[in-house]
């Protein structure tokens, strides 16, 4: 077994320091992401020089397919404040379908929904493992950056099959660690340098400690894909992002 089958096989979810079940895990990230809502956007764009609106403009702009059908469904899974559905919408004809965004976190769904008004976004304050959505309800799902916070990918992925029509599609944009020198470089920035610019703009130490922690925990991309088919799902990919530093996994439901 590979080193990076063997990773997605031994880190079946986040664990936040002092998690000791799914269910503690779970509390820990959304507290944490509660606490540090109100920065949560501008620490984004510095932390990543602005890099991350061209991720999710680059991201709506592979489902455009989709996304320029009037009656398409739309759900965007672990939503926090918004950026990735309204990078969505914004790929949408004036008459399509409201489309959804989903977080169980409070305080960053607040900040969403003052971005979704006007633009045909609904905001559901909903667990990403247990969706308030029928069956086969939507024709793409998409998570940025929020999927690798779930206390069990697998179960994500399950809960993502649910809710998909057959034949609909999925795409979940998340960090990765690039490798070579470039990515002995970025791997010191970010587990070095971004936690204690963070800490100091959030006034919050712990969530800047954890985010390269769940970056390093994750499944590698080919762990992921593997993970995701034996899900059930088809057409998987995996395309890098700036370097390898993210990047959009992709599939469809059979």
């Amino acid at each position: 077994m590979t080193q990076e089958l063997q990773q997605v096989h031994s880190a079946t979810g986040a664990k936040p320091e002092g998690a000791i079940d799914e269910q503690s895990a779970a509390a820990a990230v959304r507290d944490m992401f509660d606490e540090i809502a109100g920065r949560y956007d501008l620490l984004n764009h510095v932390l990543s020089a602005n890099v991350d609106r061209l991720w999710w403009r680059r991201t709506a702009r592979t489902f455009r397919h989709i996304l320029q059908r009037s009656d398409a469904r739309v759900l965007d899974l672990c939503c926090g404040t918004g950026d990735m559905a309204v990078a969505l919408r914004r790929q949408s004809p004036p008459d399509a379908n409201a489309y959804f965004g989903a977080d169980f976190s409070h305080q960053m769904l607040r900040r969403g929904e003052q971005k979704f008004r006007g633009k045909g976004v609904i905001a559901i304050e909903a667990d990403a493992l247990r969706l308030p959505f029928a069956d086969n309800s939507f024709d793409l799902v998409t998570s940025a950056f929020g999927f690798r916070n779930l206390a069990n990918y697998n179960a994500g992925l399950h809960e993502i099959d649910r809710v998909l029509a057959p034949g609909g599609e999925f795409g979940i944009l998340d960090f990765s660690e690039p490798g070579g020198l470039f990515g002995k470089l970025y791997a010191f920035y970010f587990r070095n340098v971004l936690p204690k610019i963070g800490s100091a703009i959030s006034g919050s130490k712990s969530p800047y400690q954890y985010l390269p922690a769940s970056v390093h925990r994750f499944p590698a991309p080919e762990a992921m894909m593997e993970e995701m088919r034996a899900a059930g799902f088809s057409k998987v990919t995996w395309t890098p992002y700036t370097f390898g530093i993210a990047g959009l996994y992709r599939g469809s439901k059979s």
